[in-house]
């Protein structure tokens, strides 16, 4: 039976064995499992309704739409009385760079506006100071929703988050008008879920035609595709080219960091960031164009850049006993790995070493690429586990060693990433760097479906201390 629209419930939820009485149960086919299978499990725990794509055959009352991802999404934003209407949203969307300047914007709109603003992203939450562990990079609408309101009534003003394109094609932003959204580049990644770069491409594009203003990476391969369309004002920002609304000029790269002219018309700012690297430049701009966009002053946004800190996981620094470097990075991507080494060789004055390996039951094109990359970029590769999942660890090291048939570099193999950190830790001479690649600030390894603790920083420090006490 249809139900009536007018008929009071006490909840939302779209995983049955949460489902309370009252409740109203939204069947989501997943990639897994359909929702439609576990509606009579929802109603036996008391759900009162279901939304759904097929009528039901249990007798309970039921709405149906073309889409219960949208459906749930639109019926959580209403849930929770729609509390990203109460706060400004900014959302970072692209390959690389999303982590880095959503971090950076948070600490630009705190120094400079006095904000309190609420984050959201793979590193996880926070509202404020405080912190909170997430599984995703941008939660399910449900629970996003859900984290807005809390954002809202605990006072945040602004809220700055991460959109992966997982998100964008799954309508968990659905509902959302973001005030300022920010494209910061487009690489190889995801494409066991989009299938092709094109789709992945028009995934990441889905969120122009749900904000105010648009800011892109005028220098990006797909920055012409981003800003086709009439659906909204488009904000450009370039460290190659004149034409931009927002210019770095005059960029000098060091190991403390970059320092570049910031350049909006004739309007000037001397901007410094404390990470080294071109990418730092792109993240710096595109929390100037986002910060610009939401009325910030250039020099305003220069000086709050100027004093952010970097973000764990992302070209991090341990300390070692002795006279070489380890950094530690979420390069576990081919462009993001290629930038981390590119970014590390003029500041190596002995040998550039990756330690490095691709996740399990992810896309398995970008294997052989990131061997590729690795042997064309480092001195020494070390090649072993990230996240081996469900995959044979071994046959994931195969397929990244099968990009490694013409290698100018050295290369082992160790499938323990354990044994692999500390084997680069024993054999690292004066001047050399090593670069911890993929795991960055996860504090896991994922091996099967369970997650078991494994800290690079806690690692390096741990086997240091073990060398001391040995000598």
């Amino acid at each position: 039976m249809k139900a009536d629209l007018e008929m009071e419930i006490s909840g939302v939820c779209y995983d049955s064995r949460e489902a309370k009485p009252g409740d109203l149960f939204v069947a989501v086919r997943g990639f897994e499992a359909d929702g439609h299978r576990f509606i009579p499990g929802a109603v036996k725990k008391g759900a009162v309704a279901v939304l759904c794509e097929t009528a039901p055959e249990t007798d309970v009352p039921w709405v149906r739409t073309d889409d219960c991802r949208l459906g749930l999404a639109l019926v959580s934003r209403a849930w929770f009385g729609n509390p990203a209407g109460k706060m400004k949203i900014i959302g970072f969307t692209g390959t690389s760079g999303k982590t880095s300047s959503t971090y950076i914007l948070k600490h630009l709109l705190e120094s400079a506006l006095g904000a309190k603003v609420g984050l959201i992203g793979t590193n996880g939450n926070m509202i404020g100071e405080k912190q909170f562990h997430t599984e995703r990079t941008t939660p399910e609408s449900y629970e996003l929703q859900k984290l807005f309101r809390q954002m809202a009534d605990e006072g945040c003003s602004h809220v700055v988050m991460e959109v992966s394109s997982h998100s964008l094609a799954l309508e968990r932003v659905a509902g959302i008008t973001f005030d300022v959204a920010v494209f910061t580049n487009l690489s190889q990644d995801h494409l066991d879920l989009h299938g092709t770069m094109a789709e992945y491409a028009a995934a990441k594009k889905k969120i122009f035609s749900q904000c105010r203003i648009g800011c892109i990476n005028a220098d990006d391969d797909q920055a012409g595709f981003m800003a086709q369309g009439d659906r909204c004002p488009i904000f450009t920002y370039s460290a190659k080219s004149n034409d931009a609304d927002l210019i770095a000029k005059d960029i000098r790269l060091n190991a403390a960091g970059v320092r570049f002219a910031a350049v909006r018309g004739e309007e000037i700012a001397l901007t410094r960031f404390a990470v080294p690297g071109v990418f730092s430049v792109y993240n710096a701009l595109s929390v100037m164009a986002a910060g610009l966009c939401l009325g910030i002053s250039l020099s305003a946004c220069a000086e709050g850049i100027s004093t952010a800190k970097g973000v764990k996981g992302r070209m991090e620094s341990v300390p070692t006993d002795g006279d070489y470097s380890v950094i530690i990075d979420y390069s576990h991507k081919p462009d993001a790995l290629e930038k981390a080494l590119k970014t590390l060789r003029p500041v190596t004055r002995g040998r550039l070493i990756v330690l490095f390996g691709c996740g399990g039951d992810r896309d398995k094109g970008k294997r052989p690429i990131m061997g590729r990359i690795a042997e064309q970029n480092a001195d020494f590769c070390i090649v072993t586990s990230d996240n081996p999942r469900t995959e044979d660890p071994m046959t994931i090291i195969d397929e990244i060693m099968a990009g490694m048939k013409n290698s100018r570099s050295q290369v082992k193999m160790i499938c323990d990433r354990v044994e692999a950190i500390h084997w680069a830790i024993d054999n690292a001479a004066a001047g050399d760097v090593i670069l911890l690649a993929g795991k960055g600030h996860e504090d896991y390894q994922e091996v099967g479906h369970e997650k078991h603790h494994m800290d690079e920083r806690e690692l390096v420090a741990a086997y240091l201390e073990k060398r001391k006490n040995a000598r």
